[in-house]
């Protein structure tokens, strides 16, 4: 383990640095974290479209590419969420950056309720 001598001396004459230090970290963390997640569901779509692009290949059902194009629209609505609190506000570059497909940015914050079961009285 080494030791930032400058860093504790900032920590000393302010005790508050450390702590916006490790909120620096975790921001930093959780925007890689989701960035990989993005990354991982817009592959899902591409390896899926891929094998649905192959000559003779039986088609898979829509149903199948509409739950991976919702599962890449949360993973980017939270992606640009935290990008957001850590103060990149330009979307578009994360649209150009991973390579969005249209689908995926129109569902982008769309939630889609589960259906409501209904509760049963109690006897």
């Amino acid at each position: 383990m080494t030791f930032d001598h400058k860093r504790l001396i900032e920590i000393a004459k302010n005790p508050s640095a450390a702590l916006d230090y490790e909120i620096a970290q975790d921001m930093a963390s959780a925007l890689g974290r989701l960035g990989r997640t993005l990354e991982a569901a817009l592959k899902a779509i591409e390896d899926f479209d891929a094998a649905n692009s192959v000559p003779g290949a039986e088609p898979s059902s829509p149903a199948a590419r509409r739950k991976l194009v919702a599962t890449a629209g949360n993973a980017l609505w939270e992606f640009i969420v935290q990008r957001e609190a850590c103060g990149l506000k330009d979307a578009r570059q994360v649209m150009r950056d991973y390579r969005v497909p249209a689908d995926v940015q129109n569902r982008t914050g769309v939630v889609v309720p589960e259906p409501m079961r209904m509760k049963r009285p109690r006897p």
